[in-house]
């Protein structure tokens, strides 16, 4: 999921789908964790060009893992608590090419800023990302 900074979803995608209310549920408490994350580190962000923040909360059921560029859209990813293969740098990757496919669209003349993502090519990255840790 990628929210700008006034906290709305862009974009989110969920598998398997019959879960993806309490997802948006997730997603929505994970963004306030990201504001806090934020205000917490201050001015120490400032100087980064992006932020991984690391796992936010775990649950019993997932784990929920936060980033943040520079210019405040933040990225929650939400893992299933089984999946003990993925590494955090595995996770920080991830991250990063969400981060470059997201500039991708950014740069796309024909792209509102704030407009949900409506992007077959960010779909394709993210289902491949998907296919890799399910």
């Amino acid at each position: 999921s990628c929210a700008p900074p006034q906290n709305y979803p862009l974009y989110i995608r969920s598998v398997p789908t019959e879960n993806e209310l309490k997802f948006h549920y997730t997603v929505h408490t994970s963004l306030d964790v990201v504001d806090e994350k934020i205000s917490a580190m201050g001015k120490a962000m400032v100087d980064q060009r992006d932020l991984y923040l690391g796992l936010l909360y775990p649950t019993e059921d997932y784990k929920v893992y936060g980033y943040v560029t520079n210019s405040k859209v933040k990225f929650v990813m939400v893992v299933d608590s089984s999946n003990t293969a993925l590494r955090d740098n595995e996770i920080r990757s991830m991250f990063r090419k969400l981060h470059n496919s997201y500039t991708d669209i950014m740069c796309n003349p024909f792209y509102n800023p704030g407009d949900r993502i409506h992007s077959r090519a960010f779909d394709n990255m993210v289902t491949s990302m998907m296919m890799q840790v399910c």
